[in-house]
């Protein structure tokens, strides 16, 4: 035991006794010892990122969503460790979001305030809404408070397509903002020059994004005129069509102008007949009268 215990270097060097080494430190090594499960236990407080979040959707989970820069957020770390330990014993999942560090999990799970916890259960999502303390954390998963809660319905959960969306969208807005620094950090391009450069790079990417929809749209669904080649010869039908109503109605408006010149034409005839017929009678007096006047 003794060969065990002790340690000699050859030739030279010292004796080293571990012994000695822990009769002067007795309070070292129990709290050494008492901090070791301590850790192990805190190794329960799972991180959930973009990459791992799927794996929530199995099994019962408790999901705390925080920032560092968060004073309430900072207020709840303390407790949330200790309900971690417990996650073993209620056969509960615990896990964290760093909502700074995971844009896409925020906007898939539409966190608008801090802290925001989360509890889920084979896939069925409930918003926490009760009191940050330990005990109410263990009465909700032992109790199983979360039955009374309404669920997050299907087309807001984590994985429907209307989220997918918003977390690629959230994704996008962080990696926007990591170029703008960027550019105005490293770069040394001023805050209005990385504006210009946005504005531009949005117009010819909104440009080109017309393009491409505008093609996909003529490749699904082409023009008629492309599609079959009766197309021409219906619409040469349908123009001969217009032209020869077009002709009648002016041929008909045509005819009943003629009418009505013909209409006037024989009034004026008659008018012009009667007043031929009252000449001559005024000249056949006329002449009647200057034979009475010769006898």
């Amino acid at each position: 035991m003794a060969s065990l215990v002790r340690r000699e270097e050859r030739g030279r060097g010292p004796v080293l006794h571990l012994n000695s080494l822990f009769k002067p430190y007795p309070l070292l090594v129990a709290l050494c010892l008492m901090v070791l499960p301590v850790s192990a236990k805190r190794e329960n407080l799972k991180v959930v990122t973009d990459g791992n979040w799927e794996e929530i959707l199995a099994g019962e989970w408790m999901i705390e969503f925080f920032a560092p820069w968060c004073p309430a957020c900072q207020q709840l770390q303390p407790v949330w460790n200790e309900f971690a330990e417990w996650g073993e014993d209620l056969g509960v999942n615990i896990a964290k979001v760093d909502v700074t560090e995971q844009p896409g999990l925020s906007g898939r799970f539409i966190i608008t305030a801090l802290p925001t916890i989360y509890h889920c259960k084979d896939g069925v999502f409930r918003r926490y809404q009760g009191a940050r303390t330990k005990d109410d954390f263990l009465s909700f998963i032992d109790e199983k408070k979360w039955q009374s809660i309404e669920p997050v319905s299907s087309w807001f959960g984590p994985s429907s397509f209307m989220m997918n969306m918003m977390s690629a969208l959230f994704k996008l807005s962080m990696f926007i903002r990591q170029c703008h620094n960027y550019l105005t950090e490293q770069v040394g391009i001023p805050v209005w020059g990385s504006y210009v450069i946005f504005a531009l790079a949005t117009l010819f990417s909104g440009l080109a994004l017309g393009l491409v929809l505008v093609f996909i749209a003529d490749f699904v669904f082409p023009s008629r005129r492309f599609s079959s080649p009766a197309y021409y010869q219906k619409k040469h039908a349908v123009e001969q069509a217009r032209l020869l109503q077009q002709l009648e109605e002016e041929q008909e408006a045509d005819g009943e102008e003629e009418e009505e010149d013909e209409d006037e034409y024989g009034g004026r005839e008659d008018e012009w007949q009667r007043g031929a017929a009252a000449e001559d009678a005024v000249r056949r007096r006329a002449v009647g009268g200057g034979e009475e006047e010769d006898t």
